[in-house]
């Protein structure tokens, strides 16, 4: 007889808390199947929660929530967090308009520690929390819980160089699952692969103290068992080195613990239990399985990072679909495997976003001109300008919402010593699910103000490889901003031409109204253009902008729109505001773009209707505001 369910009467962390130790096996079975129900209906961020249901429930079992702090880094972990937390019956909303954050985000629950997104924050902020809680006499605890993917971040190991020199109690759990979105790289994950057999000496003693005695009694035992002694010895003197290495958490000032099995959760219960009693900084290492549960998920943890529907168990007969429209990132992809063959000095940079930025191809056709270095924007980008200083051409494929990671090095570090560095900016304007923490709204306004950048945003898949090509060929720092998702479904060319930088051109000849849209916004101003009768500019550059064109408009035209998928302060419809003024022209202008405000996560089409930019919307708000002025 099957065990009567308990995640069924789990509302909050305090019903966890009520039940026996022995129960909890069943509740993250249980937990583990709801998990694959909501996220399988919904979508969303998959492998990663899926290894750290244990944990979770151990955590959340051990720690007085929400008194105790639990902060999750990039939050990819933190659905079961949200099933036991009071938000079960709502994770059928996950990531939709009006409904449950794919992040933890403190206006959602008072559960939520810390809003997150990007990564290697967590540290951090339980540091600040656990700091202020011990000035305020607040007897609470703080956790941080970062995947080993997030401490490949320099932030990371700021904040633990700041921690282990505190008085201050704080426990850091390293989720070691050996993966971030992609494999992870560099130094780090060897080492922390390295710690799992730091217990060999203490292995080969209890072999060796066990065995002694039956060997005694063997003809020629002992001397084959000698053999293997000394087999592993050697072994065993390559483990001390990484036995050793344990001083880099240390010599930090933490004291360490483990690895353990991040999927015995009564195990873990018992571990964490003692270290909530322990005073000064601490670090946990657990070791888990990404997708573990699911086995699709576990055999391809990359593909299944995040999911949009989970398949049935029995995959359906492969049916080639139709030919589908490119996004703008496959469009780059290929853009740039045609541009290397014709460069043997062009490199790619990705920090850690390798499927998301399209560069698997390129990987696989030139490795040796293909860096990952990990989730470090900050060194990707100096990185880019120390291969530019000797004549090799970088090409730094990065989200927009992370390029603000690195603002400091793009100014310094490649746009004040004018270095030829290209920036390919992904996800530029709203991105839908993912929210607030991934928009990429800012990146105009941010860049605009940058001495020597040239600044292009492409209005179709062909404009996008034609602006990529021309901001390559040009000596100076660039950045070419594209959308999430596919484009218009314009031809595109095979070619590498290029078009005359700081130059727009005309997509519609109107009258009266002119409309001076940049990138994503050219389509819908078109459309809404028709009834309008209004002229369309396509302006292709940010920066330089084409001040004749736009000097040439106004004169001809009585009233001047600017569109733009980007904040409205500082971007590119003030850039047209200052052309304006230089030029003494005093006109109607209405600035359409994204309000000060943050937006939300759901489907990009409402959420693009919402912000007044879609076609239908456009055209609306066009014509009231002619009405009103």
């Amino acid at each position: 007889m099957n065990p009567s369910p308990l995640l069924d009467i789990i509302d909050t962390p305090q019903d966890l808390r009520r039940l026996e130790k022995k129960q909890l096996p069943q509740v993250a079975a249980e937990l583990r199947e709801f998990l694959l129900d909501s996220v399988g209906k919904t979508g969303g961020h998959f492998a990663s929660n899926l290894g750290a249901v244990e944990l979770t429930v151990a955590l959340h079992y051990v720690y007085d929530t929400p008194e105790d702090h639990l902060v999750w880094d990039v939050g990819h972990q933190s659905y079961p967090h949200k099933i036991l937390t009071g938000r079960k019956n709502q994770m059928h909303t996950m990531r939709q308009y009006g409904g449950l954050a794919g992040f933890p985000k403190r206006s959602e629950s008072e559960y939520d520690a810390f809003g997150v997104g990007h990564s290697s924050t967590s540290i951090g902020a339980a540091l600040g929390m656990a700091v202020a809680d011990k000035q305020l006499g607040n007897n609470r605890r703080s956790v941080a819980i970062i995947g080993d993917g997030a401490m490949t971040a320099g932030q990371a190991f700021e904040a633990l160089n700041c921690a282990g020199d505190m008085d201050v109690d704080l426990l850091v759990i390293l989720n070691d699952n050996e993966m971030s979105i992609s494999p992870n790289v560099g130094a780090l994950p060897k080492y922390l692969a390295s710690n799992v057999v730091r217990d060999m000496h203490g292995l080969l003693s209890t072999i060796k103290a066990q065995s002694s005695k039956v060997l005694d009694k063997l003809p020629g035992a002992m001397e084959l068992a000698q053999k293997v002694e000394n087999k592993i010895k050697t072994l065993a003197g390559e483990a001390e080195h990484a036995k050793q290495s344990l001083s880099l958490f240390e010599n930090f000032g933490f004291r360490y613990t483990g690895p353990v099995d991040g999927h015995n959760v009564e195990n873990l219960v018992d571990v964490l239990k003692d270290l909530r009693g322990r005073k000064g900084p601490q670090l946990l290492h657990v070791i888990t399985k990404k997708g573990n549960g699911y086995k699709f998920a576990e055999n391809d943890p990359v593909k299944y990072h995040a999911v949009a529907k989970l398949p049935s168990e029995v995959p359906a007969p492969e049916v080639k679909p139709a030919a589908a429209k490119p996004t703008y990132t496959q469009v780059f992809g290929q853009w740039l495997c045609d541009q290397a063959a014709a460069d043997e000095h062009l490199v790619a940079i990705t920090p850690a976003m390798r499927e998301g930025s399209g560069l698997v191809e390129f990987e696989q056709q030139f490795p040796d001109r293909y860096f990952d270095v990990g989730i470090a924007e900050q060194h990707a980008v100096t990185f880019a300008g120390g291969l530019a200083c000797e004549g090799i051409k970088p090409v730094v494929a990065i989200y927009s919402t992370f390029l603000q990671r690195a603002y400091d090095q793009l100014v310094h570090d490649v746009a004040l010593q004018n270095l030829p560095v290209l920036f390919a900016i992904d996800r530029a304007g709203i991105v839908g699910a993912d929210g607030p923490t991934h928009a990429g709204l800012y990146d105009l306004s941010f860049l605009r103000c940058v001495p020597n950048m040239i600044i292009a945003a492409p209005s179709d898949e062909n404009e996008c490889r034609l602006l990529l090509s021309t901001c390559y060929q040009a000596n100076s720092p660039s950045a070419v901003r594209y959308p999430r998702g596919t484009g218009t479904g314009a031809t595109i060319s095979d070619g590498l031409e290029t078009v005359e930088i700081g130059k727009g051109i005309i997509r519609r000849e109107g009258e009266k109204i002119v409309v001076i849209a940049f990138g994503s916004m050219v389509a819908p101003s078109l459309i809404a253009a028709e009834n309008l009768n209004a002229t369309v500019a396509d302006m292709r550059f940010v920066k330089p902008i084409d001040e004749e064109l736009i000097v040439r408009l106004a004169r001809s035209h009585d009233y001047i729109v600017t569109a733009e998928e980007n904040a409205e302060q500082g971007g590119a419809g003030s850039a047209v505001l200052e052309v304006l003024a230089k030029h003494g022209i005093c006109k109607p202008v209405l600035l359409l773009g994204v309000e000060d405000k943050v937006t939300e996560h759901g489907d990009p089409k409402k959420l693009l209707d919402d912000l007044g930019l879609s076609a239908e919307a456009i055209e609306k708000r066009i014509a009231g505001w002619i009405k009103a002025v």
